[in-house]
């Protein structure tokens, strides 16, 4: 009972809150109750979390953190409702070993070592880090050659599959402006562009992008992820600064302005 008051009681401290945070007491000496690996790092939960998956390399870890040097200057602070989104491989030595200890929800102090801080560091830091999502990292799908037997095709020649029903009644018009996640992938498995890799949904007017996106998101409702095949002559056609040859995009609707 005690260490679940305990637990609440830091979950309502303001770790990321909008204010300018002070430095911790413990900035410069980890306590004794933090946990020592061999190579310098010392880390320490100060809120217990509620996943049961720790990061890896096929996550995305949506994240607030505060970043503070050894003499107590305030190197960046993440605030709430801001979020960041990165990749493991994004991160220094020692605050990727001390996320990939991590639970969603968790709430890690980590004391890193000038040896573990980068090419940049110039000494010890401490960072705080609250854990608040892992997004599973765009794969490039097995039929990106050509559109599977059980694919729709329209008269246009667009090819689609429902990868996932929605929850919405209504159809986007041509002239709505839409939100929605993607990513997309030439015939070769190639990834050219994904907004779930940069951590923020796209938002554009439906007649303001290529013919194969304008009419297969009118075919979805809130809710919905469709894969599109995008044949050449209804995404960019000839302009080689583009992608070029048919496009497959998995598209996630999310909402209609």
């Amino acid at each position: 009972m005690l260490r679940r008051l305990l637990t609440l009681a830091l979950a309502a401290l303001p770790l990321f809150a909008a204010e300018k945070p002070a430095p911790p007491a413990d900035l410069a000496t980890p306590p004794a109750d933090g946990v020592r690996a061999d190579n310098g790092l010392v880390t320490k939960q100060l809120v217990a979390g509620t996943g049961t998956v720790k990061p890896n390399e096929g996550h995305l870890l949506r994240m607030r953190y505060t970043v503070w040097k050894s003499d107590g200057t305030l190197v960046q602070h993440v605030s709430a409702p801001t979020t960041v989104q990165l990749a493991l491989a994004k991160m220094i030595p020692g605050w990727r070993q001390a996320v990939e200890q991590m639970v969603v929800g968790e709430v890690r102090r980590a004391w890193i070592p000038k040896e573990l801080g980068g090419t940049r560091a110039t000494m010890p830091m401490l960072i705080d880090t609250e854990l608040i999502e892992l997004v599973e990292r765009p794969v490039t799908p097995p039929d990106v050659a050509a559109p599977p037997a059980d694919a729709t095709v329209t008269e246009s020649g667009l090819a689609y599959k429902v990868l996932r029903a929605g929850n919405g009644k209504l159809h986007p018009r041509r002239r709505d402006t839409v939100v929605v996640h993607y990513s997309g992938w030439t015939t070769d498995g190639q990834m050219f562009d994904s907004s779930v890799e940069r951590g923020e949904p796209t938002e554009f007017p439906l007649d303001a992008v290529i013919r194969g996106w304008t009419e297969g998101l009118q075919l979805m409702v809130e809710g919905e992820k469709t894969r599109f095949w995008i044949p050449a002559k209804l995404a960019y056609g000839n302009d080689r600064t583009k992608p070029q040859g048919m496009l497959v995009f998995d598209v996630e609707l999310i909402d209609i302005k």
